[in-house]
């Protein structure tokens, strides 16, 4: 069986209004996408990586179950308390403390730091966390 062929080469002139109405329509849907989701304008001058709503001098702690590091060092209970009156006399305005606790810390020393840091006229407490990496997978909706 023989189909006819009626292919036949293109030689003649494209014409460019149809190539021009959808590039403009595209420059009209990025415009108006632009003005409908302007997205979060970030000023790094005036951040310097300091956290969302947090003003002021902060002060970083590390606990683990047994040990405080501050400054990168190793301190006592005792050495901890002295650092917290000495930054709060050297610092004006609010002072906020950064905890960032080992998983296996308990909220009773937690709690113990934070009382620690308003004895010492600390005004904020923040208990760092780390991002999630993934998501966990929702739960499959299986019926019997």
């Amino acid at each position: 069986m023989k189909f006819p062929r009626n292919a036949r080469i293109f030689r003649g002139q494209l014409d460019a209004a149809p190539f021009a109405s959808v590039f403009f329509l595209l420059v009209i849907f990025v415009l108006l996408g632009s003005m409908l989701y302007p997205g979060i304008r970030i000023d790094s001058s005036t951040s310097r990586g300091l956290l969302p709503g947090m003003e002021g001098p902060m002060l970083s702690v590390a606990v683990t179950t047994n040990a405080i590091y501050y400054g990168d060092q190793l301190v006592s209970e005792n050495e901890f308390s002295n650092h917290l009156n000495a930054a709060t006399h050297n610092f004006s305005g609010p002072l906020t403390l950064i905890v960032q606790a080992d998983k296996e810390v308990t909220e009773e020393k937690i709690v113990h730091l934070k009382a620690l840091a308003e004895q010492a006229g600390v005004s904020g407490f923040v208990l760092a966390t780390l991002p999630r990496l993934f998501d966990s997978p929702a739960p499959a909706n299986t019926k019997p």
